[in-house]
């Protein structure tokens, strides 16, 4: 079956909880479930210290609540790494590092239209972790490559995973970096990020999905091999309905769009209610309409 459509619920996994009951209660009551990623219960809830697990040279100080990537460590790393990349189940988040997901692959999931799970990207990552020096992982030539590899392989373990337990499972691969990479102090261009992404979704299964919160080049985002692309329609739908020769495009391929409608600010959300996020929905719907692309 393919991923199913028709405006179905679901929510970005991090989440502000520190009951875990509660936080999967939440989940749940969505038409698609998730695991949820909960960094006030532990640090290794963090959706990049769990991306980070068994990659070589990573240096993570639960205590500082830090996380740093140290070359001669990856060197002393790497082949021990290398020896388990043929290794699935040592690529997906094991229970240390997230409690949450392993009971959430406990439970029976089967009649849901879909479920979903979320892994943060490579070029995110590749951002974020820097090394002693304040240099982004992703900058190192030598180590890229390898994270692409990792990070296609421990994207395809959960989906594997979850598939077991939902035949339309799906994941949102986080990527909140993209919209940095056209900014000129970036030092990682959109042709670099191109070829990295092609590369990388190269090696992972379908369905790929893309999640971010920010407003890249959206021609550049929907021209990427993807089936899901879900946004932050709130902040940034008006300006994601202008680019709509490209929406068609992705769309006329089968894509699926997710229109993240409730604002993740709590100001925002004090503001509004049904019937006015309902009022930009549509709004952004009819920007749409208006070019040639049918709600339906």
């Amino acid at each position: 079956m393919p991923i199913p459509g028709n405006l179905l619920t679901t929510a970005m996994a991090v989440m502000p909880h520190r009951d875990v009951d509660r936080a999967l209660s939440l989940a749940l009551s969505l038409d698609i479930p998730f695991w949820p990623q909960l960094p006030r219960v532990s640090y290794y809830e963090d959706m990049y210290v769990q991306a980070s697990e068994h990659f070589p040279g990573i240096v993570l100080d639960l205590e500082k609540r830090t996380l740093r990537f140290s070359l001669d460590k990856f060197i002393v790393e790497y082949e021990e790494a290398l020896n388990r990349l043929p290794q699935e189940d040592s690529w997906d988040v094991s229970e240390t590092y997230s409690a949450v997901y392993h009971r959430f692959l406990k439970m029976d999931l089967a009649s849901r239209p879909a479920i979903r799970g979320q892994l943060e990207g490579p070029v995110s990552f590749g951002m974020n972790v820097t090394d002693q020096e304040g240099r982004p992982l992703l900058f190192d030539d030598t180590v890229r490559p390898f994270l692409l590899e990792v990070m296609a392989r421990r994207a395809n373990a959960q989906l594997h995973r979850l598939k077991r337990m939902n035949s339309n499972a799906f994941l949102y691969i986080d990527e909140p970096g993209l919209q940095f990479i056209f900014s000129a102090m970036s030092g990682y261009g959109d042709r670099a990020a191109k070829e990295d992404l092609d590369r990388f979704f190269s090696l992972v299964e379908r369905p790929r999905g893309v999640h971010l919160c920010g407003n890249p080049d959206w021609d550049f985002l929907l021209g990427l091999d993807l089936d899901i692309l879900s946004l932050d329609a709130f902040t940034n739908g008006e300006v994601f309905s202008s680019y709509a020769r490209s929406i068609r495009r992705f769309l006329d391929r089968g894509g699926i769009l997710c229109w993240g409608i409730v604002p993740t600010g709590w100001e925002p959300f004090e503001k509004e209610d049904l019937t006015s996020l309902a009022a930009r929905l549509t709004a952004a719907w009819e920007i749409l309409r208006g070019k040639g692309i049918d709600r339906d």
